[in-house]
């Protein structure tokens, strides 16, 4: 550069400085909106007049330096000036307005422009690509990162689909799912033919009373608690939640039962400590179900089975206690469900049938009436009494068709017999607490009377006498209802139950039928202390029946010693194998005859 430059310099740098806001100006005007800038246009034209002074500075300088260039090029790409349109106005607008807006002199200033035009191209292609290189490597290492966080959530989620698969949300404890697959293997270890193995199976007495009153929220808690306490008290045995209120707990290498009894001890220690849930002091005990055996010849479902059925025996002795299984129990029960299961299709291939025993006079030894009986003509087991499947029809429900049945068959029977001549008996029929309680009561006797053409004299309907004191208005209105018709009631086994004669005023009771206890005792000899007891208990029974207007029927009577001492009382008619055992109609109308 000559003389005249050099002498000039100092000049237009002080002119450069003067006049920088209007350049960077026009440039931040050509560059907006070429691509998305994150700053104000304040701060636009701020960095721009930086870039601007650097730019003239560069062109002004000795010896003349590229690197400004390169610089400036960076800078338009690291402030987000970075697309080619961007480049393109800011080549365009330095190269026709920077010497002219900023007054530069130089004498080689055209040259000199167009490298350093050169350099900030130059500079904002490296820095474009050195930031895609640095993008791409950003979004490389954002994908492993995803992908490796990916993965982890998904083993997370795993291990969490499986503290769910084996173990108990609530309680922590492990779940039906694990403690059969650890009882599976117990059964299955090596020696297995000497091993034995325990169970016991646990549920809380009357649960269900802390959910309806407290909230299942409170009861969840108190599940809980109990969870815990099982696991301190238990620990080294494995210890499930199998759901609800129900626990199980497997004892390994029991040398017999004492083993699991210990276990089932502290179990039944630990819940029964008062536990302190929600500010409400809750006291709750257990029943266990044990069940302990050589592990060679049984199943996991076999344990589980008998361990529950064993609970159920706990439940039913009150609670509160654990019970052992009893194989010969389970099996009697297991012979029941069957029968009780097998009653409604008895009843449609008409495997039931039904006896007669007479009830007679003791006054004139004639018919008075005759009591049905039940039986069933069972394909596998023979006839079996009603005592074999009458209670197991009242726990079912299942008595509610059979003792229609039985009414039915009845009366259909007895209306036959008036055919034959004589003076015919009535009937009488026992009906169980469902049947009086059965809101249809009225309706299905008087449709039977009506459809068999029985009398309704001729039709007694026998009660307990616990069913009779402890039933609602309702069915006493019914029973009401049946003898403003004429139908005999009856109340069976008197003297076992309340035994409130004054209550039998308000009930429409026409018979008494004394209990067969009260009768067995007139067998002894007369000067015996306890028979005469009996025949005063008897006495009294009957004299107060009379004054209420009843007759008294003695159940029981075997012996013609018996019948004779009731006479002498004043009983009215007896019942037992001394008139006659039950036998088919037939029989009462060769009889009758």
């Amino acid at each position: 550069m000559g003389s005249g430059g050099s002498v000039a310099e100092p000049a237009a740098a002080v002119q450069a400085r003067s006049r920088p806001g209007t350049f960077a100006r026009a440039w931040a005007k050509a560059v907006s909106g070429t691509s998305f800038l994150p700053m104000t246009q304040e701060q636009l034209e701020a960095l721009l007049q930086r870039l601007t002074d650097d730019l003239a500075a560069a062109l002004l300088a000795e010896p003349f330096d590229l690197r400004p260039g390169h610089r400036v090029g960076t800078e338009l790409v690291a402030n987000h000036i970075a697309s080619a349109e961007g480049l393109g106005r800011t080549v365009e607008v330095v190269q026709l307005r920077l010497v002219r807006d900023l007054g530069l002199v130089a004498d080689d200033v055209e040259d000199r422009m167009a490298r350093l035009l050169a350099a900030v191209a130059t500079g904002y292609a490296r820095a474009l690509r050195d930031r895609t290189l640095d993008e791409q490597e950003s979004i490389r290492r954002a994908v492993m990162q995803a992908r490796t966080e990916a993965e982890r959530a998904l083993r997370d989620s795993e291990a969490r689909f499986r503290h769910q698969a084996t173990h108990d949300p609530l309680t922590d404890l492990p779940n039906r799912a694990l403690f059969t697959e650890r009882l599976t293997a117990a059964l299955n270890e090596p020696g297995r033919g000497v091993r034995r193995v325990g169970l016991c199976f646990l549920d809380l007495d009357r649960f269900k009373v802390v959910n309806d009153s407290l909230g299942h929220q409170v009861g969840d808690r108190l599940l809980t608690a109990v969870a815990d306490r099982l696991r301190r008290a238990l620990d080294g045995h494995l210890v499930a939640r199998l759901g609800g209120d129900e626990f199980v707990v497997l004892v390994e290498g029991t040398s017999g039962t004492d083993d699991v009894v210990a276990v089932a001890d502290a179990a039944l220690a630990a819940v029964g400590e008062p536990a302190l849930v929600d500010g409400h002091e809750l006291s709750v005990t257990a029943s266990i179900g044990i069940v302990e055996r050589q592990i060679a010849g049984t199943t996991p479902g076999d344990l589980m089975r008998a361990a529950d059925s064993t609970l159920h025996w706990a439940k039913a002795a009150g609670g509160a206690r654990w019970e052992l299984f009893d194989a010969e129990r389970n099996r009697r029960e297991l012979a029941r469900y069957a029968l009780s299961a097998a009653i409604p299709a008895a009843l449609e291939r008409g495997e039931f049938y039904l006896d007669y025993q007479p009830l007679t006079s003791l006054r004139d030894g004639s018919l008075l009436g005759v009591e049905a009986l039940v039986r069933w003509r069972h394909p596998e087991l023979g006839v079996l009494r009603p005592g074999s499947f009458i209670g197991l029809a009242e726990e079912t429900g299942l008595i509610v068709p059979l003792g229609g049945w039985v009414l039915a068959e009845a009366c259909r029977e007895a209306e036959g017999w008036s055919a034959n001549g004589g003076s015919a008996p009535f009937v009488s029929v026992n009906l169980a607490v469902r049947q009086v309680h059965r809101p249809g009561l009225v309706q299905e006797v008087r449709g039977l009377l009506e459809s068999t053409g029985l009398p309704p004299e001729r039709l007694q309907l026998e009660i307990t006498e616990s069913t009779m004191m402890s039933t609602t208005e309702e069915p006493v209105r019914a029973l009401r209802v049946l003898a403003d018709l004429g139908v005999r009631i009856a109340i069976d086994d008197f003297g076992t139950g309340y035994s409130n004669l004054a209550y039998l005023r308000d009930l429409p009771v026409t018979e008494l039928k004394v209990a067969g206890e009260f009768v067995a005792g007139l067998r002894a000899p007369a000067v015996e202390p306890a028979s005469r007891t009996d025949e005063r208990i008897l006495a009294s029974l009957v004299s107060l029946a009379h004054a209420l207007d009843l007759t008294v029927t003695a159940e029981g009577v075997e012996t013609a010693g018996q019948a004779e001492r009731l006479r002498a009382i004043g009983c009215d008619a007896g019942q037992g194998w001394h008139f006659g055992r039950p036998a088919p109609a037939r029989r009462i109308l060769e009889r009758i005859g």
